[in-house]
């Protein structure tokens, strides 16, 4: 039984050409890009180019680069990093109740460590509340923290007028952008964006290297120490392997932006709209469809446990997921869809389907066709 992957959010699969990338860096182009000796240039050389493929996904210097080990660890590195190296300016951050718990636990713990920290809340769709935004802002603000888009009901937040509110009272903007980049055009420059945090394997990209692009002037201090490497911001031997491959994959995606975008919405609108043809009494959609991730559904099925329905699908080949793939073995209802006020009712049907490039419309009509039969 082929398997049926509709878990986009979680991870994607590597692009044959990022693979055809990375290969030579696995195999003859080993070399430590520290070193001095040719082999070492030549991966120095494969950084520096990544840096540039990056750069021009989001529209930034490529010398605003900085690799890491994946979005969790960008994350930490942009909230810790910058509030301990402006800590003489503020304690004080702002975030939002639906963000990845690479962003809540890092507040969290330096909340125990003595910063104050306030997490504003969002409306039905999951937006954020501007004018609690604002209201919130103490002379001892220092860091705004909003993701761009939420992992499990696509809510794609009004960055700009984010950053404005930020710009107007001085305060640095981070945001977490591991499920928008790649999936729905970002211009750090035009939007006012200061710091922001990639992911390798959402876009096609493996596992185990992510991004944070910090503006120029812009001062983090770096939380793993043991070396110079990232302009001194990130201590570990590069993985040179995966940074060539972060860098090809955003090549890709940016090159293919537009068609990637259509393809997506055809596919998640297609599947929604057969949802509501079939079996449209069980059905409800979480969030918003306006400003959402193309290719994101978070739908609860009425009557039905998420997890046993996860399992069903899987004893079909069908991969889907109940939310964050960070959060899976938690039995606990969503903290996203607690924020948005979703009724108890729905809060333990709900299923996350996220579609990607190698998916078709039969495979839709497959799984709508083994969903309708557990009715």
């Amino acid at each position: 039984m082929n398997t049926i992957y509709f878990d986009n959010a979680a991870t994607t699969k590597i692009q044959s050409e990022v693979l055809n990338e990375m290969m030579p860096y696995l195999t003859n182009n080993y070399g430590n890009a520290s070193s001095l000796y040719s082999i070492g240039r030549q991966s120095k050389r494969a950084i520096e180019n990544a840096r540039k493929q990056v750069a021009e996904l989001i529209n930034c210097d490529p010398h605003e680069i900085y690799f890491t080990g994946g979005g969790s660890e960008s994350d930490n590195l942009a909230i810790k990093g910058f509030v301990y190296a402006n800590k003489n300016k503020g304690n004080h951050i702002i975030t939002s109740k639906i963000e990845h718990h690479a962003i809540l636990e890092s507040c969290e713990w330096l909340q125990k460590q003595g910063f104050e920290v306030s997490y504003i809340n969002v409306n039905k769709d999951g937006f954020i509340d501007l004018q609690e935004l604002e209201n919130s802002i103490k002379p001892s603000t220092i860091l705004i923290s909003i993701m761009f888009a939420n992992n499990e009901i696509g809510t794609i937040q009004p960055i700009e007028k984010i950053s404005e509110i930020a710009k107007k009272h001085q305060i640095t903007l981070h945001t977490d952008a591991v499920q928008a980049a790649g999936n729905t055009p970002i211009d750090v420059r035009k939007m006012g964006i200061d710091m922001l945090s990639m992911s390798g394997h959402k876009i096609n990209a493996p596992k185990g290297i992510g991004v944070l692009y910090v503006k120029k002037g812009i001062d983090i201090e770096k939380i793993i120490h043991g070396g110079h490497q990232e302009k001194d911001k990130r201590a570990g031997t590069e993985n040179v392997a995966g940074i060539v491959g972060m860098g090809k994959a955003c090549e890709i995606a940016n090159k293919n932006l537009e068609n990637h975008i259509k393809n997506l919405k055809r596919l998640r609108d297609y599947y929604i709209s057969m949802l509501k043809k079939e079996i449209p009494d069980k059905i409800n959609i979480n969030g918003t469809m306006e400003n959402r991730l193309p290719g994101n559904a978070n739908i609860s099925f009425e009557g039905l446990d998420a997890s046993e329905l996860i399992f069903k699908l899987d004893e079909k080949g069908i991969c889907v997921s109940s939310g964050s793939a960070c959060s899976s073995g938690s039995r606990e209802p969503s903290h996203v869809l607690r924020a948005i006020g979703l009724p108890d009712k729905y809060l333990n049907c709900a299923v996350r389907t996220t579609f990607g490039e190698n998916n078709t419309f039969e495979e839709i009509d497959y799984l709508i066709k083994t969903l309708k039969s557990l009715y």
